[in-house]
């Protein structure tokens, strides 16, 4: 473990502190990101709670892309996902977009946010724990997951479904399981209600993995999705046998 983890190293409360707090703790400048150091990002995490929603679109991409581009986590990710995190309640996030510059009935920025702490949850979850930036991630679902929960009784479907999303790869901590036969019921009332190919997926899949019974919640479009999805499974696989084939060596890059 490098001198800088352990100095932003912290532990992860039921309960998250304010935004404030979370970033006057943190060292910044000290922690890795993918385009040098985080010093930046305090100033980005703060204007996504700006009045004007182009403001907050346009700073979406400096708080969130540094900490999580190209599907890689460092050591800034953890201390970034945890500000947003404790940003989830306020009620700006919430609002739909209407500005002419973003876009009639754009999602709330509220949906981007957790659309990205969904994504980050699934990457550390199918990464190889060995990697420490992985592990820090794993370790503070118990504080993400306290920060998405009431978002699950949310009153817009969009925010409600999207929570749901990025609930389920949290609670695949071992102090979070007990909620997976609640957000069980939750994946059931989706699949009952939403037409989201996304949302549909994570709850189809979240079902199979709990062991739930599947079938009678499909529908015709599922079923389509389902076929079209094998058929690129044997494509990749067709591709990796012909790629091993024509090389006994690893191929050159």
């Amino acid at each position: 473990m490098t001198d800088s983890s352990r100095q932003n190293e912290q532990p992860h409360p039921a309960a998250l502190p304010p935004l404030q707090t979370l970033l006057d703790r943190t060292n910044w400048g000290s922690l890795a990101t993918a385009c040098g150091t985080g010093e930046a990002l305090p100033a980005a995490l703060l204007l996504l709670t700006d009045p004007d929603p182009v403001v907050r679109k346009s700073v979406l991409q400096d708080a969130l892309e540094p900490v999580t581009h190209q599907n890689t986590l460092y050591e800034a990710t953890v201390p970034v996902a945890l500000c947003i995190a404790a940003l989830l309640g306020h009620p700006v996030l919430a609002e739909r977009d209407d500005h002419p510059d973003v876009g009639a009935q754009r999602h709330p920025t509220l949906v981007e946010l957790l659309d990205w702490l969904a994504d980050t949850a699934y990457d550390a979850s199918n990464a190889d724990d060995e990697y420490e930036a992985m592990r820090a991630f794993q370790d503070a679902r118990p504080a993400l997951f306290s920060a998405v929960h009431p978002l699950l009784g949310h009153d817009d479907a969009d925010v409600r479904h999207t929570a749901l999303v990025t609930a389920i790869p949290l609670s695949e901590h071992p102090a979070l399981t007990r909620h997976q036969a609640d957000l069980a019921d939750r994946a059931r009332r989706l699949l009952a209600t939403s037409t989201d190919r996304h949302h549909r997926d994570r709850a189809l899949g979240a079902l199979t993995a709990w062991g739930h019974e599947t079938s009678g919640l499909e529908n015709a479009s599922d079923i389509a999705a389902h076929e079209h999805y094998a058929r690129l499974r044997a494509a990749r696989a067709s591709w990796n046998g012909d790629w091993a084939g024509a090389y006994r060596d690893e191929p050159p890059f």
